[in-house]
């Protein structure tokens, strides 16, 4: 039984990783308070692997590695004249992606930090790595880590707030 729910909570890991309207955090709370005999170690890995795993796409997509099927990709648009804000935009989004080049230990930092804590979210920090260039290896080793020790903390914190209350 342990395994189906090991199993549940990777794939509900994966989906929230994929489609950020679905919270990861309440699955886990509801889980460990319906379930409360499933280590919080488990729990840590299953939603560690299952967020990896998914925000990969995303990482591989902003990259250039993986290529989307048609209907996930932007429109090719005429050209036309681009408003000053558009222009804005792309140079603010050119002078980050320089800055992330040139100082690789930043996004490494941030990343890591994002990974633990949710700011900044981990959903931008995942495609701006990517947009950076950062290492495959890297960016699965830093997310893994930093996600584990989020969910696993997350998982033994009701055990943690009850043990306070008595």
């Amino acid at each position: 039984m342990v395994l189906a729910w090991l199993c549940l909570t990777f794939g509900v890991a994966v989906g929230s990783a994929i489609l950020p309207i679905i919270s990861i955090e309440l699955f886990v709370i509801g889980l460990v308070t319906q379930q409360p005999g499933i280590s919080c170690w488990w729990i840590g890995f299953a939603v560690a692997t299952g967020q990896v795993l998914g925000k990969l796409v995303y990482f591989l997509a902003a990259r250039g590695s993986l290529h989307l099927p048609a209907f996930l990709r932007r429109k090719e648009k005429p050209e036309k004249p681009s408003s000053p804000f558009k222009l804005k935009w792309k140079a603010r989004l050119e002078v980050v992606r320089d800055r992330c080049h040139r100082h690789p230990h930043w996004m490494f930092g941030t990343h890591a930090v994002s990974s633990v804590v949710g700011l900044p979210p981990f959903m931008f920090t995942t495609v701006l790595a990517g947009l950076a260039g950062m290492s495959t290896a890297l960016f699965v080793a830093t997310g893994a880590t930093g996600r584990f020790a989020r969910f696993t903390v997350l998982a033994a914190s009701p055990a943690l707030m009850a043990g306070w209350l008595h």
